[in-house]
This record gives C-alpha cells, structure tokens and sequence, in this order.
C-alpha cells in the first residue's frame, strides 16, 4: 500500500512488532518463480528484494529480503481484500533492525476494525476507511492508489488516524524489458510531514519508488537515477513556491531584539538583559537592553521571557533527497548544518538553490562517503577497490567543492592512510565509520580528523570478535552486549582520551541514534520524539514509537539500557579529557535539542552542550568567522526562543522567531510549512 511503502522508505524502516518470538526466516514465505519481483538498490548496489503473487486461496502474498549494511530486514504478509478492494485482513510476520515485525489486523462482522502490535493496539469502525499498516514489505501488491485518486483533496480516512491523498503530477516515458513504455509521477499527503514522490504506471497501479534507496521492478534499475532525478525536480518545485514566502524581500527588514537573554556561545554563558539589532543580513551591534535605536522601518522585538541564540549547528544531518526536511530543520531552529555523506550532485543543487533563494534551507558544509566497493557498502557512497581508488575518489570529491572526505566500515584499513594523506593534502577534512579490524584510535593514528558515532568510541574497549566484524550489525550488538561492563575510567580508556585530545580529535556522538534503539520497549516513544507526536502527523508519530533493537545473547533491555548509560558517560569523559564534541543527530534533525539534554545528563553543564551545537562546529568547519556566535560583524544567524534555556534547554523546541542570513521568519509559520500541527511539548 502507499502508505507503507512511503513510510518504509521515509521514516528509516521502523517496524512494529506484536508477538514474544517473531518469525525466522526460515518460516517465512517463500515466493513462486512466477511472483512479481522488485528489488532494492542505490548507487553502492543491490540491497535487497520484494516479491509479491496471489495465493491459491485468492489472498494476496509478499516477501521482502533486505541488508542495508548489516542492518537485516526479513518480513512477510498476507492480505485479504474486501468486496471493494479494501484490506479486511493483514498479517505480517518476522523482523527488523528496529525488533519483532508481526502484526495483525482484521475487520469483525459488526464492522469494527482491530489492530495488534508490539507498539499499540486498537479499535474503532471501518466505515470506509482504509488501516495504515506498518511493518511488512515495503510493497505488499495492494494498489490503493486507485482510491487514493478517487478520493481527491478530501482524501481517504485513515486507521489508527490521518487522511491520505495522492495527485498525479506528470508522465514520463522509460524503457524496461518490455521496451518504452509510460509511468507517471505522483505525490502522497498525508503519510509523513511532506509531499512524496510515488511512480504509478498508466493505469494507476504501483510502478516502483526512486530516491537513494530505490525500488523498482527487476529489470527497471537502469531507470532508477533518472526518475529519482524528475521526483526530485518536481519537490523542489513546491520548496521554491514555499520558500519564496518566507525569504521575501520584506522579511529582510531590520530588525531588534530589546531586553532578551543572550546567548554568548564563545564565553559560554547567558547575559541577562541584552538588545541586538539585525541589519543588512548581518548583526550590527550588541548591547544592553535598551541601549540600541532602531532604524526607520525596523521591527522591535521584545524578548522579555525569551532567549536569543545563535542558530543551533547540526552536525550529522545527511541532506540531499528531501527539500522540505531542510525547511523543517529551519523550522525547529537549525541554521546550520555539516553533512556526514550526501551525493554530490544532491549537495551541489542544494548550494546552487539556495544561493538564488529558491531553496529555504541552513547553510552548511558537505562530505561524501567513501566505502569499499561490497555488499555491505554505504548506500551514496563512492565504492573504490585499491587505495589509488581511493585517492582518486578524495580527488573527485576536492574538484566537486565538497568540504570532508568520510571513510566507511567496508573500507580496507590499508587504505585509509594515503587516503587520508591526500585528503590533508587537498585541504579536505577526514572523518567517519571505523573501518571493521580497526579500533578507533588505529584510524585516528592513520589520519581521521573526527571519529563519528559513540558506538565506534566505545569500539576501543570491545573484544577483537566484534571489532573484525564492525561492517555489520556487530556495531552496535557489540556495545549493546559488552559496554555495560566497560570501565570508562581505566587506565588504558584515560590514556585513550588523553590521545584523543592530544590529537586534537573531535567526536560526534549521535547519542540520538542509539537511545531510541537501545532503551525502547514499545511502551512509550522515545523523548527524541515525545515533544513532537501531539503535532506529528498521525503516521509519523506512530512510527516513532518502537519496541526497541532485538535482544539476543541472552540479554534484557535492561542491559542494553546500561550499556547505553555507559555511552552517555562516555561523552562525558570524552569532553573532561578535552576532547572537542560536536552536536548531531543522523536523523531529521528534531532530535538535536534531546542530543544536548544527553550531553547534560553526561556532566557538561548547559552552556557547554549548547556551544557542541553552536560555536564548536562553525570552528570545526572554519565558518567561526561568519557564523556560531551572536556578534557585531557576523550574518545574522540567530534564534529567539520562548522561555529560558538557560533554565532548561527543552525551550529550545520552542522556536519563536528564525533569522536566516538577516531574514527574520516566524517559528508558527515554520511549522506549518513543515509539516507540523503546532508547537512542540516542553516538559518543566
């Protein structure tokens, strides 16, 4: 269905999950020479598949098989269709990275509709709406399309809730197996914050999906870069009309902020009482409330009961793929950004676009991933086979205008040396995964710059059976299973921070990524998230609410919570032995605030979490001069906040006002614009 396919893609694969012991897979369905076959790929290669048939029994069947570096994904369904075509029956079995798959959902004769999984149950009457499902293949061969295209702007009613729409937009002509032939190009409402892309085929069927992940029927892969490309095109359509309303010339006014708290993210404290005036796309002066005149025509604020910041710095936001998570990151206060590995020609369209103001988005620096060419490659990433490869890659990656190299868990270790070398060489900074058979202070000594994600920190203390294997789930089952037991103030942990700072390394731990996955049980949705479910599509918040990254060996989710403790201690230790940290999620870039209230719960102190994600990262990518910090001379990058943060740093979530380059936007109509419902939960 539409919806599962948008948020399978979309929402990073989280499944639900219902029973105590989830299918293997080998119970799982085996699918017919003659099922429908459709396959999952991206420019590293083929991820996995997605089979489809009609059972003997009418019932319609589907399989899917897929490893995204090491990440496993093996489900099945069946599906029993209505008199009009309507699911009445879904059951899907097995498992994911994110737990057990199994679900089950039917309509009883009175016409009331049940739902089961590991996450959350439910009832209510069918009527005529249609369930959204959420764990199974990413395709399971029921085209509602059809009804989605009937339905029109009213859309169709959604269960557990929501209202889904979908409009063709344009038909284009490729060529498969069966030579030229017409698909054409629609847009899903309703199924996550945005508008997607979505391939039907002439006659209003499920063709396939195109992104950097694709799928699409075998024998169609040739067509995979160009429809990507056109789905791309299209979105940014809509982003320019969007973005057109907020960069207005109008917004560009002066601006000042009277009687507000600052932020002083290079002495790292707040100062009470403050006036800034904005004009000319840069801040002009600094000074006690009250103090500043505004120029004819200026706006003034009052910032009583607010905070004036720099705008935050994500620093691990893969951009590329999808405009309006960029407005959305503007939306939730994100001025800036380093991406960890984008395509090239994604990173040069969002330089290009946003420049002519067509594209609302933070300004940023870019690097490309470079892993080995292997089934377990990084889906975006440039693939190489020797280490002159390699140095031709960073070459490419220089002459593109990208800002970092990151290496990847595939790479042979041999390689990153001159890799790095020559990356030096070109001014480029190195960074990235660990390669498996290296411990991080092995690739630090070979030339990386910054070590992304604290599970490769905490690789240095994991046994040598885990670390060989760091390319695959091992990454994470490695400290999930043995960092509870780690001791972070031994002497072999203290002389391997003492080398880090030493070395001048900087660290991006994601805290963000592992909390969901580690400390979850399906019982609540995790605080990256919890703030924004109320305001959250009702898809989207659903599918924030997982059950947590499968146990094994034996162990409770109350190990891997210990094991996380040590994760979250392990910053803390990182950043008392003077080890630059810097803030980021690898997700949509929401979580960045839960990122800081972690790095809190580490030991550093308020102001010092806040600069991981303000003035930390503008030095670490040389753009200290222009951004980071609120001060006379510097683009007006800011963000004014209702309430104090110095109090509690959750009132960064309530984004008041954004100025983007000297443009000053309005938190609410951010909001809107991305998706959002209205303002986010702030907890005391």
């Amino acid at each position: 269905m539409v919806k599962k396919l948008v948020c399978a893609l979309l929402l990073a694969g989280v499944s639900v999950t219902a029973s105590a012991a989830p299918a293997t897979k080998d119970q799982l369905l085996v699918p017919p020479p003659t099922a429908r076959h459709f396959t999952i790929s991206s420019k590293a290669g083929k991820h996995g598949d997605n089979w489809v048939w009609t059972l003997p029994d009418g019932r319609i069947a589907s399989r899917m098989s897929m490893s995204l570096r090491g990440w496993i994904t093996e489900v099945d369904e069946v599906t029993t269709l209505g008199p009009d075509g309507r699911p009445v029956a879904i059951d899907v079995r097995g498992y994911t990275d994110s737990g057990d798959a199994t679900e089950h959902f039917s309509v009883d004769p009175a016409g009331i509709a049940h739902w089961q999984t590991s996450v959350d149950s439910g009832s209510a009457p069918f009527g005529t709406k249609r369930y959204s499902s959420y764990g199974g293949p990413w395709f399971d061969g029921v085209d509602d399309a059809s009804a989605l295209l009937a339905a029109g702007e009213r859309g169709v009613e959604l269960l557990p809730g929501g209202k889904g729409r979908l409009r063709i937009v344009r038909s284009v002509e490729i060529t498969g197996p069966k030579g030229p032939e017409t698909i054409k190009l629609g847009f899903t409402e309703g199924f996550g914050f945005a508008p997607r892309p979505y391939w039907l085929t002439a006659d209003n069927k499920f063709f396939g999906s195109a992104g950097q992940i694709s799928l699409l029927p075998e024998g169609y892969e040739g067509n995979a870069e160009r429809l990507k490309a056109i789905g791309e095109e299209e979105t940014a359509k809509l982003v320019r009309d969007v973005s057109h309303r907020f960069l207005a010339s109008a917004n560009a006014a002066p601006t000042l902020f009277d009687h507000v708290k600052l932020f002083d993210s290079v002495g790292g404290r707040y100062l009470p009482d403050r006036a800034v005036l904005v004009t000319g796309g840069k801040v002009a002066a600094v000074g006690a409330g009250g103090s500043l005149r505004a120029p004819a025509g200026a706006r003034v604020i009052d910032g009583r009961g607010k905070t004036l910041l720099p705008g935050l710095w994500d620093s691990h936001r893969h951009v590329g793929g999808d405009d309006f998570e960029l407005i959305q990151n503007v939306a939730t206060g994100i001025t800036n950004y380093r991406s960890p590995g984008s395509l090239i020609e994604d990173a040069q369209s969002i330089f290009k676009r946003r420049a002519a103001g067509d594209l609302l988005a933070p300004d940023g620096k870019v690097s490309v991933i470079v892993d080995r060419k292997d089934p377990l490659a990084a889906q975006g990433a440039l693939t190489v086979n020797s280490a002159e490869e390699t140095i031709a890659a960073v070459r490419k990656i220089k002459a593109a205008g990208m800002w970092g190299v990151k290496f990847y868990t595939s790479m042979n270790p041999a390689w990153i040396a001159p890799g790095a070398a020559e990356a030096h060489k070109l001014g480029l900074h190195v960074h990235g995964h660990v390669p498996a058979g290296m411990r991080p202070l092995d690739a630090v000594r070979a030339g990386y710059d910054e070590v992304t994600h604290i599970n490769f920190i905490m690789m240095q203390a994991m046994p040598q059976s885990v670390v060989d294997k760091a390319n695959t789930a091992a990454r994470l089952e490695g400290p999930a299973q043995y960092g509870k037991d780690v001791d972070l103030d031994s002497p072999a942990m203290k002389a391997f921070y003492a080398e880090l700072a030493k070395r001048k390394t900087i660290v991006d731990p994601t805290l963000t990524v592992w909390e969901p996955l580690m400390t979850s049980d399906g019982s609540a949705i995790s605080p990256e998230y919890a703030p924004y479910a109320p305001v959250a599509p009702p898809a989207v918040a659903r599918g924030w609410k997982i059950s947590g990254y499968p146990l094994f060996a034996n162990l409770t989710r109350d190990d891997f919570r210990k094991s996380f403790a040590k994760m979250v201690g392990l910053v803390g230790r990182l950043h008392q032995a003077g080890v630059r940290v810097v803030a980021g999620t690898d997700g949509y870039g929401l979580e960045i605030v839960r990122e800081l209230e972690l790095y809190q719960q580490a030991g550093l102190t308020n102001a010092e979490a806040l600069q991981t994600a303000t003035i930390i990262p503008a030095r670490m990518t040389g753009m200290d001069g222009r951004v980071g910090s609120v001060a006379p001379g510097k683009t007006a990058d800011l963000i004014l906040v209702d309430g104090d943060a110095e109090a509690n740093l959750g009132a960064l979530r309530q984004v008041d006002k954004v100025v983007l380059d000297g443009v000053l936007m309005d938190g609410d109509a951010l909001r809107e614009a991305a998706g959002f419902s209205g303002r986010p939960v702030v907890a005391n």
